[in-house]
């Protein structure tokens, strides 16, 4: 008899707790609000432990009874997963903290922390029988779900604003996608696939408008605490857009914990925004549940250009019940981060992450985080697709001449 691959059980409303059934293509709740999976721990402690986990291949599949596909053979993978928690300590010698570490995403294919969420949720829909998908992105989303639905041989069409890095563009051209820009940004790429979905026969599987990419991205938290000895850190931070990684690290946190497998104080939750677009951190200083639409948002950080995102109260719910909190930082700050960390730790980062480096002095001069605490950074991509944001300094030309 083949083991059970998965301890999936349902689908539940994030909101009105509705429940539904895992066999049928579903986007969200009747209630217009994002579905999340639930799982049956008490068969995934029959199923597998910590141990057990260990021996099992390095990418993020080996958490397999804790993520949705119900049979090994609909998984669509490009060896995404088991990226490396590296320890900055020149970095946390300048800062003066002790135990600060990234969790670097820029080995994914790719170059992004993308490539979990698109690898999970085309598995799913492959599983569940979609025919076509569409993806509204800022770009490295798009990018990683075209590079997924290529493996998968599933049509995509990937919908952009006009103003979007180049690279994606060219890479979900090169993958096949139907690839298309739009003037407006990412909520208004969401209102067009929106709006034409039941023409097209799109899937819609842009952020949380289907349930299986956050999964994915759980996967960072639950490698992050068995990198660190299956422990909590004290603290994490996430350069936030879209938000998906934050909402998908206190699930984590919890399954962890309810299974016994992590025990102590869960992790503080600190979502970096870009100054230009932080409607997480204007909500969280107002102590609302909920965001406002950021108007007139912009950043060279194309990824934290989200003027309001989607699951905002499951963001703000994870923020304010592990006491953390939601901040924002200048693009020169990123940008700086970026020439700081690549400086000290030999690591070049996208400005999303960069974000992250440039809170740290912010975080420490208001006591937010202390010098002993175990501090990890989500480094949620590489730099090298971003020739069109970073600025070379002219450099000295060598006369070579006889």
């Amino acid at each position: 008899m083949t083991e059970k691959y998965s301890a999936i059980k349902n689908l539940e409303c994030s909101s009105c707790n509705r429940v539904y059934p895992v066999n049928q293509i579903r986007n969200t709740c009747n209630c217009g609000q994002p579905l999340v999976v639930r799982y049956d721990l008490e068969e995934v402690k029959q199923l597998t432990s910590p141990q057990n986990i260990r021996s099992r291949a390095p990418n993020m599949w080996r958490y397999h009874e804790l993520l949705p596909v119900s049979q090994s053979k609909h998984v669509v993978s490009l060896g995404e997963g088991f990226s490396p928690l590296l320890p900055l300590k020149n970095l946390g010698l300048e800062c003066g903290l002790s135990n600060l570490f990234i969790k670097y995403e820029g080995s994914n294919v790719g170059g992004t922390f993308k490539a979990r969420g698109a690898s999970c949720g085309l598995s799913k829909a492959k599983e569940l029988g979609a025919k076509k998908v569409a993806i509204a992105t800022n770009g490295n989303a798009g990018e990683a779900w075209a590079m997924y639905a290529s493996r998968g041989s599933i049509p995509i069409t990937v919908i952009m604003p006009k103003d979007a890095q180049k690279m994606p563009q060219i890479i979900c051209n090169s993958m096949g996608a139907s690839t298309y820009l739009i003037n407006g940004m990412i909520s208004d790429a969401g209102k067009f696939i929106e709006k034409n979905k039941l023409e097209e026969e799109w899937f819609d599987v842009s952020t949380l408008k289907e349930p299986y990419r956050l999964e994915g991205k759980k996967t960072i938290t639950f490698e992050i605490i068995e990198q660190l000895g299956w422990t909590f850190p004290d603290a994490v931070l996430f350069p936030t857009g879209g938000g998906i990684a934050i909402a998908a690290a206190y699930k984590a946190f919890l399954e962890l914990q309810q299974l016994g497998w992590v025990k102590g104080k869960l992790p503080r939750l600190i979502a970096v925004q870009a100054q230009g677009c932080a409607p997480l951190e204007h909500a969280f200083l107002a102590k609302s549940p909920t965001t406002d639409f950021f108007h007139g948002a912009h950043t060279k950080a194309s990824g934290l250009r989200v003027p309001k995102p989607f699951c905002d109260f499951m963001v703000l719910e994870a923020i304010y019940k592990t006491q953390g909190l939601a901040l924002s930082v200048s693009d020169e700050e990123m940008l700086e981060g970026v020439r700081r960390i690549g400086h000290k730790e030999g690591l070049f980062l996208c400005p999303e992450a960069g974000a992250c480096i440039a809170a740290l002095q912010t975080l420490k001069e208001r006591q937010l985080i202390e010098p002993h605490e175990k501090i990890v950074i989500l480094g949620s991509g590489s730099g090298l697709k971003y020739q069109d944001v970073f600025v070379q300094n002219e450099l000295t030309v060598l006369d070579v001449s006889e």
